[in-house]
């Protein structure tokens, strides 16, 4: 039998459940967590162990409670499911030595996952996934880990009961201007797809004198069989909630463990998370006085620039993987973070992913401002430019994928009539064109496929940027 190899991502190390997510398995990585803890002195605070609604979430806590009860370190375990920024406030409110959640945020229901947040609240960065990767593999071939059983740790206080759900309801009210969405008295139809975020969204819209639709807020493992993920094609039940009823003034979505969000406009307009990102940054600064710059990942659209210029404040662009964002947000450097795969925080919040918190803030501009979010961002452009962004998966033969490792060494003379005028290799190749436009690469580093991302000041442009990008990619027929 071929042991399995442990590869940490960019938010874990995420597998199928039964192949290769297993409970021993499990017992390795979370033993050599354990081991990265105390190798740097990191095993006095005690840990919190939380878990999404996947199938035996709650057991394989209660697993991994075991294993650091094993190695003297104590832990802290919720009551139920919890939303991914909220371990992330927990372990900066409670001053702890880091989290481990199990979760496979938006990935299809077979899998899930186990991510260590070390003690400054965020994702752990490449040096500390390396550190435990390899620890993990190490152990691997003979499996080997240190365990208490659950009843004994608990007895022994190595094991504590603990809900972080007070707390974190407490700074979001902080954060967000609920008077201002009471005021408006708005109605709203929330998804939080069968996940974590039921009984934070829907109670903090309700307790801001919202109307509140929602949809899936029962756990299950299957999440109504579709991926967890608050994109378009996963959330026909709230678009059509807000098409059809003109009371409903904005949908809202989650994703499994809340740290994603999806946003819905008067009338069924679903807003891509590129422009609202831009049109947040632009709120942010304007009307509630926020200091800093703006962070954003090498794909994520460039409105957020185009902002940015606008008002005086610099731009981060950092590798894809949300570890490089809340850095940034930790040192207080910029006012908003985000990704073009929907995740974002702001300054003073959690160095992670806050799907609640940017659900809450599109309500609090709708409210605020008085008008739906699709008119603030026809606004934004005419202040700003327009920019259209997509991505794209192209799955590569053996062939073309050879061909590709070649290919991206040498730089092309364009895509699609536009000169390339830079290259930035931050992470993957982001072609720079003439008139602002753009064009990257990423090879995937799990499976034979290239994310193709673009962005132009038009749809059409954009369609032809994709179209010769793909040509590029896989080799057919020009790209100029």
């Amino acid at each position: 039998m071929t042991t399995p190899t442990v590869k940490f991502g960019t938010s874990g190390w995420r597998a199928v459940l039964c192949e290769a997510f297993t409970f021993d398995n499990v017992r390795v990585v979370v033993q050599a967590i354990a081991d990265h803890l105390k190798a740097g002195g990191l095993d006095e605070r005690g840990v919190l162990v939380a878990y999404d609604t996947r199938f035996m979430g709650e057991r394989f806590a209660r697993v991994a409670c075991e294993v650091f009860a094993g190695n003297g370190i104590r832990t802290f375990l919720p009551p139920r499911d919890v939303p991914t920024p909220v371990v992330s406030y927990d372990i900066l409110r409670h001053g702890r030595d880091g989290a481990v959640n199990f979760t496979a945020s938006h990935n299809p229901p077979e899998y899930n996952g186990v991510k260590f947040s070390p003690a400054w609240g965020g994702p752990a960065l490449p040096e500390t996934t390396r550190d435990i990767e390899e620890r993990a593999n190490r152990r691997m071939a003979d499996g080997s880990y240190r365990s208490l059983g659950f009843e004994e740790a608990r007895d022994r206080g190595l094991v504590a009961a603990h809900d972080p759900r007070p707390d974190y309801l407490d700074r979001i009210r902080d954060l967000v201007d609920l008077d201002a969405i009471r005021s408006a008295g708005l109605r709203v139809a929330v998804d939080v797809l069968h996940g974590t975020a039921r009984e934070y969204l829907d109670e903090l819209l309700r307790e801001a004198g919202c109307d509140v639709v929602v949809f899936h807020d029962n756990p299950d493992p299957l999440f109504g069989g579709r991926a967890p993920e608050p994109s378009r094609a996963n959330i026909p039940e709230l678009i059509a909630s807000v098409s059809d009823d003109p009371g409903i003034c904005l949908g809202l979505a989650t994703d499994g463990d809340a740290d994603r969000f999806g946003v819905v406009d008067r009338g069924g307009a679903f807003l891509e998370p590129n422009y609202f990102l831009g049109l947040l940054f632009d709120y942010l600064v304007r009307e509630r006085g926020f200091e800093g710059g703006v962070a954003r990942s090498v794909a994520t659209s460039h409105l957020l620039d185009a902002v940015a210029r606008d008002l005086g404040r610099p731009v981060f662009e950092t590798p894809v993987g949300f570890k490089f964002i809340g850095d940034l947000i930790r040192r207080n450097q910029v006012a908003l973070g985000g990704e073009e795969s929907a995740g974002l925080s702001v300054r003073g919040h959690v160095p992670e992913k806050d799907g609640i918190l940017a659900c809450l803030l599109a309500a609090e501009m709708v409210a605020r401002r008085g008008t739906p979010l699709i008119q603030q961002l026809e606004e934004l452009y005419g202040r700003v430019g327009r920019y259209r962004t997509r991505r794209v998966n192209l799955r590569l033969t053996s062939r073309q994928e050879e061909a590709f490792e070649a290919k991206v060494r040498e730089t092309p003379d364009g895509f699609a009539g536009r000169r390339v005028r830079d290259v930035v290799t931050t992470d993957g190749h982001k072609f720079l064109l003439e008139g602002g436009a753009w064009v990257l690469v990423r090879k995937s580093g799990t499976e034979p496929v290239v994310r193709l991302y673009a962005e132009a000041d038009s749809d059409e442009a954009l369609e032809r940027l994709l179209e010769a990008g793909r040509a590029w990619v896989l080799g057919e027929g020009t790209n100029s």
